[in-house]
């Protein structure tokens, strides 16, 4: 393996009811949201890297209140070599980390709705990171 991971936590977490009218609506309109995914990295020292996985939900229709959802997590990675690829570097970010981290983003995700009153969020337990990273590098 060419990375390790030294750290883990939230950076930003934005969850937001504006009223009990959205409340009853998300709960009647729930399956009208769809999970958001988004990764970026930063380079925080020579070897070290900050690697934020973004997870949000937003919906197709065009409601005047929506409820605002928005959890990231950043995963501290430290590389064995300076000298990596390119190519190797954007597997580690956008498959390599993202698989590792992603069922305790979930878990943290899937507990705030649950823990606001909705029971039947339905997030996927598991991403297939390789293939959406196939998927965007024929875009």
């Amino acid at each position: 393996m060419s990375y390790k991971i030294i750290g883990k936590y939230i950076k930003n977490l934005n969850f937001s009811i504006p009223n009990p009218k959205t409340f009853f609506l998300l709960t009647k309109n729930i399956a009208n949201y769809k999970i958001n995914i988004d990764i970026r990295s930063n380079q925080v020292k020579e070897n070290i890297f900050e690697v934020l996985t973004t997870l949000n939900l937003s919906t197709a229709k065009d409601v005047f209140e929506k409820i605002n959802t928005k959890i990231e997590y950043a995963t501290l990675i430290e590389l064995s070599n300076k000298n990596i690829e390119k190519n190797e570097m954007e597997k580690i970010v956008l498959i390599d980390v993202p698989s590792k981290i992603y069922g305790e983003l979930r878990k943290i995700f899937v507990s705030l709705f649950e823990n606001s009153g909705f029971k039947d969020i339905k997030i996927s337990e598991n991403v297939d990171f390789e293939s959406l990273y196939k998927k965007k590098k024929t875009q």
